[in-house]
C-alpha cells in the first residue's frame, strides 16, 4: 500500500491500519501464535500502520505487537499508542478483566486514569518498554471524556514536549465522541485525531470535525469502520450489533437492501464500509481491528477492491434516510 503522510509531521502510515485491540484478547482469548500470525499476515498484505494502547488487554496488545514487529526495519512501519490510563497492580483481582475492561486476560493489573503531565510521561515510558521501541510515531490521548479540561491543559502539552524532544513523531486525541474532538482541533496543537465509529457508512456525525480538521491541517484517523460489527459481513444478520448494542431492525432491513444492491455491482458491504471513510480527503487512514491472519487478509483485500462510482451512488441513495447526521 502506498504510504500516506499525517499532515506535515513527517510520519507516514499505510491507508489501512491494524487495530490491535483484538490481539489484546478483546472479548475472547487469542493465543500468542495467532496474534503473531495476524501481524505477519497484515505485513504481507501491505499494512504498515499499527495502533495499540495500554488499555488493550492490560498491556498484552502492546507486548504482542512489539514482539511481532521486532526485527522489521524500523523506518518501514508506524506505531501509535495512547495515554490516559496507567497500569498498576490490582488490589482486588477477580481473575479476569472481562467484566471490568472487556478483555479476556487476568486482572493482576488495573487501569488508573491519569491525564496529568506526569502521568502522560510515565505512560509513554511504560509503553516504550512494553513495545520494545525507543520512539513512538503517534501518541493519542485516549478517551478523555470526563477529563477534557485536564487533557487540554496538561496531557496535550506534555505530548507536545515529548514531540519536541523527538520521542514522539505526532500527537493527538482518540475518542468516540465528536464534540470534544472538535475542541481539541480548535484549541490545541494536535497533529491528528482518531474518531471511532462516527465516520462510517451509517454514521456521518463526524462531518463537521472532518471539515475543521481539514481547514487546520489536522489529519484524521477513522477507526471502527464496521460500527462494532454491523457492516462486517456481506449478509447482515438479525443479531447485528451497532456500537456494541443490537442494531435497530429497520436499520438491518435497510442495510440488507444496500447489500443486495451493491452485490449487483460486484461489491460487498464490508468493501464499501472499509473504503467509505477515505472518500473524504481529511482522512489519512482507516483503522480496523484484526484478530487473526484470515481477518488481516480479508480486510486488506476488501480495502483494495475496486468500487465503481455507480456503487457509491447506490450506497448514498439507499442510506440517505438512515444515516445519522
Amino acid at each position: 500500500m502506498q504510504s500516506v503522510a499525517l499532515g506535515a509531521t513527517g510520519v507516514t502510515v499505510s491507508p489501512l491500519g491494524f487495530g490491535a485491540a483484538p490481539i489484546g484478547n478483546l472479548y475472547r482469548a487469542v493465543d500468542d501464535r495467532s496474534a503473531a500470525a495476524a501481524v505477519d499476515a497484515a505485513w504481507e498484505a501491505g499494512l504498515r500502520y499499527f495502533d495499540t494502547a495500554p488499555h488493550y488487554g492490560l498491556g498484552l496488545s502492546e507486548r504482542r505487537l512489539g514482539r511481532a514487529l521486532a526485527g522489521r526495519p524500523r523506518p518501514s512501519f508506524a506505531v501509535s499508542t495512547k495515554v490516559g490510563r496507567l497500569l498498576r497492580p490490582n488490589p482486588s483481582p477477580t481473575g479476569s478483566d472481562l467484566a471490568a475492561g472487556g478483555f479476556d486476560v487476568p486482572d493482576d493489573l488495573h487501569r488508573v486514569p491519569d491525564y496529568s503531565a506526569t502521568g502522560v510521561r510515565r505512560s509513554v515510558e511504560e509503553s516504550l518498554t512494553r513495545l520494545g521501541l525507543d520512539r513512538l510515531d503517534v501518541v493519542l490521548v485516549h478517551d478523555p471524556d470526563d477529563h477534557v479540561d485536564q487533557a487540554v491543559d496538561e496531557a496535550v502539552p506534555a505530548l507536545a514536549e515529548l514531540r519536541s524532544e523527538g520521542v514522539i513523531g505526532a500527537i493527538g486525541v482518540g475518542m468516540n465522541h465528536v464534540q470534544p474532538l472538535r475542541r481539541f482541533v480548535a484549541e490545541t496543537d494536535v497533529d491528528v485525531v482518531m474518531v471511532a465509529g462516527r465516520w462510517t457508512l451509517v454514521d456521518r456525525t463526524a462531518a463537521p470535525l472532518l471539515d475543521e480538521a481539514r481547514a487546520r491541517g489536522v489529519a484524521v484517523l477513522a477507526a471502527a469502520p464496521f460500527n462494532s460489527g454491523l457492516l462486517a459481513r456481506p449478509d447482515v444478520p438479525d443479531d447485528a450489533r451497532l456500537d456494541y448494542a443490537v442494531a435497530p431492525p429497520e436499520l438491518v432491513r435497510q442495510l440488507r437492501e444496500v447489500a443486495r444492491a451493491l452485490a449487483e455491482h460486484g461489491v460487498s458491504l464490508p468493501q464499501a464500509a472499509l473504503q467509505f471513510p477515505r472518500r473524504d480527503p481529511a482522512v489519512s487512514a482507516v483503522v480496523v481491528g484484526i484478530a487473526d491472519a484470515e481477518q488481516a487478509g480479508r480486510n486488506a483485500a476488501n480495502f483494495a477492491a475496486s468500487l465503481a462510482p455507480e456503487a457509491w451512488d447506490v450506497v448514498d441513495a439507499l442510506l440517505e434516510e438512515v444515516i445519522r447526521r
